[in-house]
């Protein structure tokens, strides 16, 4: 016998971009997570998972240790053994998506040994972060740190990737704050470019408003509602993706890279939209631009400052990071997103009324 603890319990705590799913959260983005605490010997989760490609793996991270389970099934409820054999003590458990669109799941609930006890979770911080980013920002190929600074391994099929290393969710930790982490690998700013190869190739001018981004997932797209979570810092991580671009290309006749001032006016615009909307929302946000430490050409550093010239809002601004843009030719792997998390945090920290509600 074991006893379930059901999604919609109290005691659990979420974070990230959820939805209900015929009844159960669904988890879609990168990072999104569910923490239980609890007194027993050992814990499972069941989830129906959709698998897209690569291998499917699901982090979780017990009594601060991170750890992973790897599964295979698919389309069908399952569960999976995350501990057992545990000390019969108070133990904390946060399960959470380590990767972006091979997969999304339904989380049906845990389950506890019989005679566990079930205890409230903490609270949420009242801090609260959002990021909108790429393969960077939603951790991939970060657990490769034998390739630091190197090319990425080939064929790795996932197994490397892990949102908890990301540099957003870092920093989150860093500054005690909640996070909403909207990253896709190899995601542009328009749709029909970037890397992304989900059907048409989407960009984050269709993903940043929705739980569901991908049109093959089951129910398609599904959007947002933005009164669930206010941020008091976005992130806007984008850019690193966006020379391939075959919209510009197949309606233009032209070369699509940033220094055609053509092509650097249009770029801007659509950032800028995505930006402007995203005030909108969020009216006192404290707005960062940035570009990562994955090596790219500097003129898309100088179109951010550009940008934030154009758009003239004291509280939205350009950060670069000491080696933004020249540091790897490959995904930045665990130490590298310590160092941008550890210069963003210091930036956080030090600017002024950050935190105001």
């Amino acid at each position: 016998m074991s006893i379930l603890v059901s999604p919609d319990h109290p005691e659990l705590t979420y974070m990230g971009r959820t939805e209900l799913y015929k009844g159960f959260p669904r988890f879609v983005f990168a990072g999104t997570m569910v923490t239980i605490r609890f007194k027993g010997t050992e814990i499972r989760c069941v989830i129906r998972n959709h698998k897209f490609f690569n291998k499917q793996e699901l982090g979780y991270v017990l009594n601060g240790i991170v750890g992973k389970v790897t599964f295979e099934q698919s389309e069908d409820d399952i569960t999976l053994t995350l501990a057992d054999n545990l000390t019969d003590t108070v133990h904390t458990l946060t399960l959470f998506k380590r990767q972006d669109a091979s997969h999304y799941f339904e989380f049906k609930g845990f389950l506890l040994n019989d005679g566990a006890e079930l205890l409230p979770a903490d609270p949420l911080p009242k801090r609260r972060i959002e990021c909108y980013g790429d393969s960077v920002s939603a951790g991939a190929v970060t657990e490769a740190v034998e390739h630091t600074a190197t090319v990425d391994p080939i064929l790795h099929e996932g197994i490397y990737d892990n949102a908890w290393y990301a540099f957003p969710m870092i920093t989150a930790r860093n500054l005690g704050a909640a996070i909403n982490n909207i990253a896709q690998g190899g995601i542009a700013v328009y749709d029909r470019t970037g890397w992304y190869h989900a059907p048409d190739y989407i960009g984050m001018e269709t993903a940043y408003d929705k739980v569901c981004y991908f049109p093959e997932a089951e129910g398609g797209f599904t959007e947002w509602d933005f009164s669930k979570y206010t941020p008091h810092v976005v992130i806007v991580a984008i850019g690193q993706n966006d020379q391939h671009n075959e919209k510009w290309e197949y309606e233009t006749g032209t070369e699509n890279f940033i220094g055609e001032p053509k092509f650097r006016e249009y770029w801007k615009d659509g950032y800028k939209r995505i930006v402007r909307s995203l005030r909108e929302k969020y009216p006192k946000a404290f707005i960062i631009l940035t570009l990562t430490v994955l090596r790219h050409d500097s003129g898309w550093d100088d179109a951010l400052d550009e940008i934030v010239s154009e758009l003239a809002d004291s509280r939205i601004v350009h950060f670069r990071f000491t080696r933004t843009g020249a540091a790897t030719p490959g995904h930045p792997r665990i130490p590298e997103q310590y160092e941008m998390a550890e210069e963003l945090t210091c930036f956080i920290s030090n600017t002024e009324g950050v935190w105001e509600d």
